[in-house]
């Protein structure tokens, strides 16, 4: 894998990871390399088509715990007996 696709990689993970410094230092690192801004772009969507997704999952997963917790006892609590979580 050449260097510019693995800073076109990096670009849409960092953002997709919400990490600001490493969008920063990798967006600056990709002009260095001479890629297009038109490239950075669409690296820059790919990272949020990634997290928008990964958010729409977690979204569901946790939904799904609200409505388990409530049809079920916690794994981790004793359901008033005193002890609480460990």
């Amino acid at each position: 894998m050449n260097e510019n696709t693995k800073e076109l990689i990096a670009i849409g993970a960092s953002l997709a990871a919400h990490c600001q410094p490493c969008l920063t230092f990798h967006v600056e690192k990709a002009r260095k390399h001479g890629i297009g801004e038109d490239e950075i772009k669409e690296a820059i969507a790919v990272g949020r088509m990634v997290q928008k997704g990964a958010m729409s999952a977690m979204d569901r997963f946790a939904e799904g715990i609200i409505v388990d917790s409530e049809n079920k006892p916690s794994p981790c609590c004793d359901n008033g007996a005193g002890n609480g979580c460990r």
